[in-house]
Formats: C-alpha cells, sequence, structure tokens
C-alpha cells in the first residue's frame, strides 16, 4: 500500500522533485523550518541529512517529525557510522511510530571528513545491511524472536548512488545488492554532466527497474566549487563550471542559472531531481522558477 506522496508519485512515473535542508548546530531548529517552508508545494518531499560530512547536526529523527507537524514530507536520512545495529534498530522503529515513512539509507561520509576526526566510526552496518534490516521489519520480522510483537513496519526506503563512479560494473552490482536489500528509488549524489547522468539511467538503473532523483547541488562561487571538490568525498565540479562562476559578475546568480539548467536537463533523463545547497536552501524555488517548474498541483 502506498501512503506517502513520494511513494505515490515514484509508483505512477510521474515527475518527481526532492530537496534537502540540514539539521541546525544547536538546538534552536527555527531557521531549518523556515528552510523547509520556502520548499512547501514546490518539492514531493524534503529530506533531513543525518550527520551530513561527518559534522555534528541535531537529529534527523526529531527534525522530521517536526516537519510531518507542520504539514510537510519528510525523507529521513539514516547513516550507519554512528550507531550499532541496536541503535539503527531503533531508530527505524522509532521513525515508524513517528509516522516517518520515506528512508534515505546511507554508509555516511567518513569521520576524517568531519570536524571531530577523534571521534570512533562504528560501522557496524553500512547502506546494504541497512536496507536489509528495513526489509525485514517490513516483513515483521525481529531479529532475536522472530516475530514483531505489534506487527510490520511500513518504511518506505530508497538508496544513494554516485553516477560518476569510474567502474560502471562495480557501480551496477552495488546497486543491484541495494535492489535486492530493499531500494525502491534512488536519490544521486551530484551530477554534473548530463550525458553521464544518461549512462546511469539507462545502463545501471533502468535494468533494475529503480526510479533515480537525479541530484542537483546549487554552487555558490568558484570558491564554493572548489572546497566542495576538495571537501567532499565523490565530488567532481568541472573546471568549466567553475571557470563560468569566476567570470560571472554575479556568482550567487549565476549558481541559481546553472542548477536550473541541470533541473532542466535531468528531468529529460531520470524520473524526477534531487535538489541540495547547504546553508542556500533559500535559493531552491528560485531554482525551480528559472527550470521552469510550476508549484506542484498537490503534494
Amino acid at each position: 500500500m502506498e501512503t506517502t506522496a513520494l511513494q505515490r508519485n515514484l509508483a505512477a512515473g510521474a515527475a518527481t522533485i526532492t530537496a534537502e535542508v540540514m539539521p541546525p548546530r544547536g538546538g534552536d531548529v527555527s531557521h531549518t523550518l523556515a528552510m523547509a517552508e520556502a520548499l512547501r508545494g514546490r518539492v514531493h518531499a524534503i529530506n533531513v541529512t543525518d550527520g551530513s560530512r561527518a559534522v555534528m547536526r541535531m537529529s534527523s529523527l526529531a527534525v522530521c517529525r517536526l516537519l510531518l507537524d507542520a504539514g510537510l514530507e519528510p525523507v529521513l536520512q539514516v547513516a550507519c557510522r554512528d550507531r550499532n545495529r541496536i541503535g539503527l534498530q531503533a531508530d527505524l522503529l522509532g521513525a515508524h511510530a513517528l509516522g516517518i515513512r520515506n528512508l534515505l539509507c546511507l554508509t555516511g561520509d567518513p569521520v576524517r571528513a568531519g570536524d571531530q576526526p577523534a571521534a570512533r566510526p562504528v560501522n557496524e552496518l553500512e547502506s546494504v545491511r541497512l536496507l536489509r534490516q528495513v526489509t525485514a521489519f517490513n516483513r515483521g520480522e525481529d531479529p532475536v524472536k522472530e516475530r514483531l510483537p505489534d506487527g510490520p513496519t511500513a518504511l518506505f526506503a530508497g538508496a544513494a548512488a554516485d553516477p560518476h563512479c569510474p567502474s560502471q560494473s562495480g557501480l551496477l552490482r552495488r546497486l543491484e545488492r541495494k535492489r535486492d536489500a530493499g531500494a525502491r528509488f534512488v536519490q544521486t549524489q551530484m551530477v554534473m554532466d548530463a550525458a553521464v547522468l544518461e549512462d546511469f539511467c539507462r545502463q545501471v538503473a533502468e535494468p533494475l527497474e529503480l526510479p533515480v532523483l537525479a541530484g542537483v547541488f546549487l554552487l555558490k562561487s568558484a570558491k564554493n566549487a572548489l572546497f566542495i571538490n576538495r571537501m567532499v568525498p565523490g565530488a567532481c565540479i568541472p573546471e568549466s563550471l567553475i571557470a563560468r562562476l569566476d567570470a560571472a559578475a554575479d556568482p550567487a546568480a549565476e549558481g541559481i542559472a546553472i542548477a536550473a539548467e541541470q533541473v532542466r536537463s535531468y528531468l529529460g533523463v531520470a524520473q524526477g531531481v534531487h535538489l541540495m545547497a547547504v546553508r542556500a536552501e533559500e535559493r531552491l524555488p528560485l531554482v525551480l522558477d528559472q527550470a521552469g517548474i510550476s508549484p506542484l498541483a498537490s503534494v
């Protein structure tokens, strides 16, 4: 039974838009909620990141519940880096109890990428095994006592993928394992080349019958792009875009224009797009406007 706008839209084969917001580095969630509110009626669901780049942030689970309270559909990102299987199982069951249904199952960025490199990673599970645990809960299976006493969960899980991965055969094998483990959609990391995205969709995702939401990352400046290439695992922003940003009289506006071009291009290839704009989420409606994407009739 399809219970969320994201599920229904993906199942119908309709163009689908998601975006992500970042929890606060503190106890005041008002700014994050304001950024999410700006996306109301523009996206089908809003991801909440989970310790992205191994940097301390408020719990994704807490922010997702607050989004639900505000009438916005969340996607709970769950990273394996910081919790053992018991902690992850607890969060999955807690998400179900709180009414959160959409998940993105992630291994998590390495601790060395963050600002507390002395922290100890857990990594007892990784994304495939986390997906298997979600699937087991959806079947009503208890990891110790055979059956969950109050019945199965109803979680809708997705996976991440990097279309720029140099080994397409390795990418196919990895995504096939995620599909078999229970992934029902894919949100990609940032994509900077439509041809790369087309190869990924046609040769990897479509044979696995997985709908793809292509990652569009909003760049703010040439300096910002260079920082991302240096600090974000898997980032590969091409020199041509960096030069375009560097030559622009208004780099922020140029970044919006680039993202809008990518949205238009990628919607002709993938089923949808996933918008990312670290600490600039308020600009995402401008990206959609420039891409010619009208407010959603309903979500």
